[in-house]
């Protein structure tokens, strides 16, 4: 135990620092009593878990009550400079402590914080909220959320289709890999499935997959045409919250907080369909079985008195998206950032691509389709499963005809021609007998 005697306790102050030695009657007491029953002042720090600086302090003095330096005492001399300054400048505490250091005073950007922040409080108030209800089959609520979950020994960051009945608080959940326009269509069509029907009116956020654009001062919104026309299909009339005022669909974010921190919390699952799989399980035996926070009441027996819209279940039309591409030498056509493999005799020609939910289709010319399934991820390669590609043989280049007739470095490396007079070439002609 001697080598423990001799270690000190570390002190929580950082080096330079005052020491805050402030402590109450009873411990210095409990220091003076073990002082006189021979303790170390080592051995006292570490009982008492104080700093033994505070141990030898005590052990000379006499215990009186002690006041704390008040933190903010620099910034006191600041203080009209601050109560004028800081409304202006929304108390933001970088802005008032750059001014305040080309002043001269020499503070930290933590103390200017946490000096105004009284202040900063009493200035902005608290904005009330008002809680809106709806009747049974009103209004129904959808967002997304995302998280990190291990399918398998992966860790994935999924996405999570949210709709909330605004009545009975009855909640469906669905993961996906994405938050693109083929999972958020799909996440309607099961919650319409799983709920029995639809309510009159659906809030959302106003994300690209939903709105083009929006003019609050006009009203005036361009609806996603695809989005609008499965809507129309369902009978829904869509409506969208204010642009940065997400308390107004409070029911879903809620939803999202709460399937997050429950149904997800600790979990892992072996692959997307098995975590889908269990939220299913989740809604019906876990949150509709709850007993609400606001209502009072468990969301399933709430749903009794719902009033929803039956839905037609039929399919809708297969969305579709037709693009082009020019096959490159390797025999893999890029779509959405993953490549899928045709044959090599395609290379440099112009394919047609058809972008299905789930499949994606190549076809040259009139030919038959090839077909892969879409993959979920970016930057993925997709197997070839038909024949062997066979790759062509490339034919043998042909030496050119001739040698090149225009070569300037050749033509040049002749020489020049000699420039003579013509009259030279006139007396040639007079020595010719005719």
């Amino acid at each position: 135990m001697e080598p423990l005697e001799r270690s000190e306790k570390l002190s929580a102050a950082p080096g330079g620092a005052v020491e805050a030695s402030l402590i109450d009657e009873t411990t210095w007491g409990a220091v003076r009593a073990l002082v006189a029953r021979g303790l170390s002042k080592k051995a006292i720090a570490r009982q008492l878990d104080v700093d033994i600086k505070t141990v030898r302090k005590w052990c000379r003095q006499s215990w009186s009550p002690q006041r704390r330096q008040s933190r903010g005492r620099m910034l006191s001399s600041w203080e009209e400079f601050l109560r004028a300054r800081a409304p202006e400048v929304g108390f933001n505490g970088a802005v008032l402590h750059r001014e305040l250091v080309q002043r001269g005073c020499l503070c930290s950007y933590s103390a200017v914080v946490k000096y105004v922040a009284p202040w900063r409080e009493s200035w902005r108030g608290e904005v009330p909220t008002l809680r809106f209800e709806t009747g049974p089959g009103e209004q129904s609520q959808v967002d997304w959320g995302s998280t990190w979950v291990y399918l398998d020994e992966e860790p994935v960051r999924v996405h999570l289709f949210v709709m909330v009945l605004g009545f009975s608080r009855r909640l469906f959940v669905k993961a996906y890999l994405s938050e693109g326009l083929g999972p958020l269509l799909d996440g309607h069509a099961a919650a319409f499935a799983h709920l029995g029907g639809r309510t009159s009116t659906i809030l959302y956020d106003n994300p690209r997959t939903i709105v083009t654009s929006k003019d609050e001062s006009t009203g005036r919104v361009v609806w996603n045409a695809t989005f609008k026309d499965r809507m129309d299909f369902y009978g829904v009339e869509p409506r969208l919250c204010r642009y940065y005022r997400a308390q107004t669909k409070g029911k879903v974010e809620n939803g999202v907080k709460y399937v997050k921190r429950n149904a997800l919390a600790g979990r892992r699952f072996r692959d997307l369909e098995e975590l889908n799989t269990w939220l299913l399980q989740w809604c019906v035996t876990v949150a509709d079985e709850r007993i609400h926070g606001t209502t009072h009441e468990k969301p399933s027996q709430r749903f009794l008195r719902e009033t929803l819209i039956a839905v037609d279940l039929r399919s809708p039309a297969v969305r579709e998206r037709v693009e082009s591409r020019v096959v490159p030498r390797d025999g893999f056509v890029v779509v959405e950032t993953n490549r899928y493999p045709v044959p090599f005799e395609w290379a440099g020609q112009r394919v047609e691509v058809r972008i299905h939910p789930e499949e994606i289709w190549l076809r040259l010319a009139d030919g038959a389709p090839v077909h892969h399934a879409r993959l979920c991820g970016k930057h993925q390669v997709a197997r070839w499963n038909g024949p062997p590609r066979l790759v062509p043989v490339r034919r043998a280049s042909t030496p050119p005809s001739g040698p090149p007739r225009f070569d300037p470095a050749f033509l040049g490396g002749l020489g020049e021609v000699e420039a003579r007079s013509l009259c030279r070439y006139e007396r040639l002609l007079e020595e010719v007998p005719s």
